[in-house]
Formats: structure tokens, sequence, C-alpha cells
């Protein structure tokens, strides 16, 4: 019976693979309707910015949150399987969802998304997949396709390329509404107290006056 071997790469072959899967982030992407539900919701209409996703998924989603919340945007992360134990409590009307999930079918984002939708049948939803056709695209107001790249893992299975390309889709959402809203080194200061970051922005919006 032969077994097939994983894969090997060299360290170039990776970084070709990463730049390439970068590149093939689709520009057709909607996201100016993406970035106008966040303006629209959250600096219009007060709400704030709920991230969730499993796995490694999550720990994106959990990253972006923290970006944007020190960029001028409230933030915060949901656990999918914490939010069926009270977390769903933290979801409020008019809120918004921006749910990750490379496979658009992970079980438990899915039940969040649904059990959102129960407390706030209105609730928009903008999610980054690597699935457009999947059961999650189906359910949200707004898709960003990541160009679904392969994994440069040598099995084909752990999160390398996919959580590449999420982390940039969530980098053009929060520098975008960064230059919407008129993000500057001031507002930057106020949210960064301590280490290089603060000093730096504190520094820059002194200069600025």
């Amino acid at each position: 019976m032969q077994v097939n071997q994983p894969r090997q790469y060299a360290i170039s072959d990776m970084l070709e693979a990463e730049i390439k899967a970068l590149q093939s982030i689709p520009q057709t992407n909607d996201y100016e309707r993406a970035i106008g539900i966040i303006l629209e919701y959250i600096h219009e209409g007060r709400g704030r910015l709920i991230t969730s996703g499993m796995g490694k998924a999550g720990q994106i989603a959990l990253n972006i949150a923290t970006t944007f919340s020190s960029t001028g945007t409230p933030a915060y992360f949901v656990h999918p399987s914490e939010a069926q134990h009270g977390d769903l409590g933290m979801v409020c009307p008019g809120d918004v969802l921006l749910i990750i999930s490379n496979s658009g079918k992970t079980r438990e984002v899915l039940e969040l998304v649904e059990l959102a939708r129960q407390m706030i049948p209105d609730i928009p939803t903008i999610l980054i997949t690597g699935k457009v056709d999947s059961p999650l695209a189906s359910m949200v107001d707004v898709c960003l396709s990541t160009g679904n790249p392969p994994e440069i893992c040598p099995l084909g299975l752990t999160p390398t390329t996919s959580t590449t390309v999420m982390t940039v889709l969530g980098d053009l959402l929060v520098v975008s509404v960064m230059q919407r809203i008129g993000f500057g080194h001031h507002e930057y200061a106020l949210r960064h107290h301590g280490g290089y970051l603060g000093a730096k922005s504190r520094e820059e919006a002194r200069n600025s006056k």
C-alpha cells in the first residue's frame, strides 16, 4: 500500500506561495459596502463591531477587533461557543457582525449567526471566507472572498496562507475606516498611553498642532 508523503517546501517556495495568495485576493470584493455598513452602524449609529470565528480564524478575528478598537472603531471579539453560554448577551441592536470562516460552514459560527438573528433579525453581517458558495456566504449581507489560496502546510490542512489573506482583508477594512473618519495622531494618542507607540503618537500629535 503506497502512502502519500507530505510535500516538502523550500523557504523560497513558501514565500512565493504567500505572495501569490495576497495577489489573488479579489479586487472585485464589495469593500465599499462593507466599509459603508461599519460607518453607518458604528460611526453614525453608535453601534459596535462584533468579530467572531473558530480556531485560527477566531484568532484573526480577535486581532481585527483589537486593531479596530485601537484606531477609533469600538469592536470586540465574541467566541462562537461561549456565545451559546451567555456571551450572546453582548450583542446589541445597532451592532455589526464580522465573521471569519475559511470553509464558510463552521458549525459553531453558523449557529452564532442564527442565534444572533433570533435576537436581532436585521443585524448586518460581513463575512471573510474562502468559499463564496458556502452556507455562511448565503446568510450574510456582504461576502469578502480571500481568493481561497491553497495552504502551504505540507499536509494541506494547517491554516497558513488562508490566515495571511484573512489578516490582510481585515487590514483593508481597518485602514479604510480610519481614513474615512479622519482618525489622526491625537485620537491615536488618546488610546495608546504606554510603550513606543504611545510615545510616538503623542509626539506626532504635538508636532501637528
